[in-house]
């Protein structure tokens, strides 16, 4: 587990799922402080949105770990 998170890339796949693992805590926690504060519409959207965000992350991570593997 150490030697992954000593390369850069398994270092910010470990960050990516700490993020994604943080943001469903929070919506838990906000469905049982508030339930009736986020729509389905609102709650699609807010998902939704981070979901492509969470996309692009991991694929610009796979393409920087392409990109070292092209320089050796």
């Amino acid at each position: 587990m150490r030697k992954f998170l000593e390369s850069d890339p398994g270092f910010y796949y470990a960050i990516g799922f700490f993020i994604i693992a943080i943001f469903v805590v929070a919506l838990a926690v906000l469905v049982v402080i508030s339930p009736g504060s986020l729509g389905a519409v609102e709650l699609v959207g807010f998902v939704g949105g981070f979901v492509l965000f969470m996309l692009v992350y991991f694929v610009a991570i796979s393409v920087h770990r392409l990109e070292g593997r092209n320089e050796t």
